[in-house]
């Protein structure tokens, strides 16, 4: 599959979140030769009271459990929407290997926006990064659910 097919089945994780009124983000974590799908996940902050359930930490715990290992060497992450610093800091950790991101995030963002994360010398591992990926669709998902949230007030 292509960037752009995985990044279509990270964004009906978002899709899903939104169902859920959450933020619509979603993530894949994908096998980089194979390119099996390991695990998928969307946001749950809401949901579950708990501020690090962004769908990168979901995806990633999925992943780490299903293949019982704590590091995802030879994986790739899809995410609809550019890595916080704390999902910055899981993927590397978890030693991902590619990072495709949708949309931009310029408020919180941390791989080109923001703390620019894996450009800091205490970065032990930087996946190769890939943006903009679906990146008009990642945006429009988020902006119509921030819009709908300012309307209902």
């Amino acid at each position: 599959m292509t960037p752009e097919e995985y990044m279509e089945k990270a964004y009906a994780q978002a899709k899903i979140a939104q169902k859920k009124d959450e933020v619509p983000v979603g993530a894949l974590v994908v096998e980089h030769d194979s390119g099996k799908i390991i695990s998928r996940a969307h946001n749950l902050t809401e949901h579950s009271q708990n501020c690090t359930c962004h769908a990168e930490i979901l995806a990633i715990q999925k992943a780490c459990k299903k293949i019982k290992a704590n590091r995802l060497r030879g994986m790739d992450l899809y995410v609809t929407l550019e890595p916080c610093t704390m999902c910055a800091a899981a993927i590397s950790f978890a030693r991902i290997e590619n990072l495709y991101f949708g949309a931009y995030d310029k408020k919180n963002g941390a791989v080109i926006n923001g703390v620019k994360f894996y450009e800091n010398s205490t970065c032990h591992h930087k996946p190769q990064v890939f943006s903009g990926i679906y990146e008009d669709k990642c945006a429009e998902i988020l902006q119509n659910f921030f819009k709908n949230k300012r309307n209902k007030k």
